[in-house]
């Protein structure tokens, strides 16, 4: 395992992260349901844009996966930023190659705010290293606007990404942002800056 996967899967180790697959949908929060329930308080752009998120998570996607979003679209969690498709496609393309399993589990619940172009995920991730199961609890935040993604965030325990706005110290934050972009750049290169897997005849 290159180094650079090696400390990104060791930095998730630390923070317990769990990915988790399910969807289910209400547009009223407050009847958000259970994953494999009924989608029909869904948009049809929600519906068509939830499988392809839910592929990434479940260390299934391919190229047709990341035609949701935007070509400026961004992705964040506590680990890495990215820029754009290419970068964004390297870091869920560096999930398999990490862990033996990666899933979201099927008890997640999807909330929409049409008026706000916002698609919210709440679930849990489940991944496994060298044989140890990590479940860790996460928020996804889709911004969509003009039918794609523009933004992307993964908050893992539900908690807010660190940065220069949301901590303390400037300083610190600025220091979160520079780990997470320089972690993204590595991760790009090791993974062929965005390639696409190749596919079986």
């Amino acid at each position: 395992m290159s180094k650079a996967l090696f400390l990104q899967s060791s930095s998730l180790l630390c923070r317990r992260k769990v990915l988790s697959c399910g969807v289910s949908a209400m547009a009223d929060p407050s009847a958000a349901t259970k994953g494999d329930a009924t989608q029909d308080g869904l948009s049809q752009l929600a519906r068509s844009i939830l499988p392809h998120i839910l592929n990434l998570y479940n260390c299934k996607a391919n190229a047709a996966d990341f035609d949701v979003y935007a070509s400026n679209a961004t992705f964040e969690d506590p680990l890495m930023r990215a820029n754009g498709v290419p970068q964004i496609k390297s870091a869920f393309y560096s999930i398999p190659k990490v862990f033996s399993e990666g899933r979201i589990s099927d008890d997640y619940s999807v909330v929409e705010e049409p008026e706000n172009g916002e698609i919210r995920i709440d679930n849990v991730q489940h991944y496994k290293f060298l044989g140890r199961q990590i479940d860790m609890p996460s928020l996804i935040k889709l911004k969509v606007e003009n039918g794609k993604v523009i933004s992307h965030q993964d908050l893992w325990h539900k908690q807010p990404l660190k940065s220069r706005d949301t901590v303390k110290l400037p300083l610190v934050g600025r220091l979160a942002e520079s780990v997470r972009r320089g972690n993204m750049m590595i991760t790009h290169l090791l993974m062929g800056c965005g390639k696409d897997p190749a596919t079986a005849a």
